[in-house]
């Protein structure tokens, strides 16, 4: 992972401006949702992945930080985290966090404790 939680790794193999939605989330221990949302901002880069098959309804944020590689052709994100880490992460929700800056705070510091 990047010094930066919010910056996506160099050798992650993301390249800005490719549309990850849809993309399955690949845990260290195996798949845990896909992505519903992206954003490629410079210093606050994050995927939104719906949980949908673990947690009905429930999405989460991470940073692109977690992200070790991006596999355009299998569709695949890999992350650094193991299923239980992600679930056990503070829940997103799209009408009150977008844009909400201590939401962002609390997911960089719950990943930033999780950092191998």
């Amino acid at each position: 992972m990047t010094d930066s939680i919010w910056g996506y790794h160099p050798t992650a193999g993301h390249v800005a401006g490719t549309d990850l939605v849809g993309y399955r989330v690949e845990a260290t221990d195996g798949a845990i949702g896909k992505v519903d949302k992206h954003a490629d901002d410079l210093g606050s880069s994050y995927l939104i992945v719906d949980l949908g098959v673990w947690i009905f309804g429930r999405h989460v944020m991470l940073p692109a930080g977690t992200v070790r590689r991006v596999d355009r052709a299998e569709r695949k994100i890999h992350v650094a985290l193991t299923r239980e880490q992600i679930r056990r992460s503070p829940e997103f929700d799209r009408a009150r966090h977008v844009g909400d800056v201590d939401y962002h705070e609390l997911v960089g510091g719950y990943y930033q404790s999780h950092r191998g």
